[in-house]
């Protein structure tokens, strides 16, 4: 039996698989200055994705598959529209792991309360480097 803190692990999890799938559709249409970003996000979701699998295994839960594809929220077509695209990722991520919060402790916890700081300084970044503002929000995660 899973329980409330399981739950959102598995939650955050399915937010880590989309998230590469998606720096895997916004990469490619990147230059060389975001390019770096794209690239340690990616390999941080990857990392994070592999801890929660681990993690999850060890508590006796079956972690779901990635999803063989996701759908788009838009056409990725450009610079533009691919740096849009990473922060929506980030701030996606950041949500299921600010949904972790309340559920979790102790260990779980700092993992969740990393996790999403860590998204929102990538999106912060992803900001920054698109020209938008605000680069930062009030509350990171909060959907």
């Amino acid at each position: 039996m899973t329980t409330p803190a399981d739950e959102r692990l598995i939650a955050a999890l399915q937010a880590e698989h989309a998230a590469i799938y998606g720096f895997g559709i916004a990469g490619p249409k990147l230059d060389g200055g975001t390019i770096g970003l794209a690239r340690t996000a990616e390999s941080a979701h990857r990392n994070r994705r592999d801890a929660l699998i681990v993690r999850l295994a060890g508590a006796g839960v079956t972690a779901p598959a990635a999803a063989p594809a996701y759908q788009m929220p838009f056409p990725v077509t450009d610079r533009a529209s691919a740096l849009k695209l990473a922060v929506l990722i980030e701030e996606r991520t950041a949500a299921q792991w600010r949904l972790a919060l309340p559920v979790t402790a102790g260990e779980v916890r700092k993992l969740s309360l990393d996790a999403l700081i860590d998204c929102a300084t990538r999106a912060v970044a992803f900001r920054q480097a698109a020209g938008t503002t605000p680069v930062s929000v009030p509350f990171p995660g909060k959907v």
